[in-house]
């Protein structure tokens, strides 16, 4: 199962290597700076605010649930 997992990630890996090397560029490609793209800060708070929140919920459950006592 590892060995095949392996296999696949090496194929997956060359091929996307493959088509990103045949894409043409655009020309925003071509300076190869990145846009950059203001975000709300409203959307800025939320996606922070469920991050934390659903990592607080993770160590929760492995750390402090104790589930029914069977």
């Amino acid at each position: 199962m590892l060995w095949g997992n392996l296999v696949g990630l090496v194929l997956f890996t060359g091929t996307s290597g493959v088509a990103l090397a045949e894409m043409p560029a655009h020309s925003s490609e071509q300076t190869g700076q990145f846009q950059y793209i203001e975000q709300p800060l409203g959307l800025k708070i939320g996606v922070a605010i469920a991050g934390s929140g659903l990592i607080g919920l993770e160590l929760w459950w492995f750390l402090l649930y104790k589930g029914p006592e069977s």
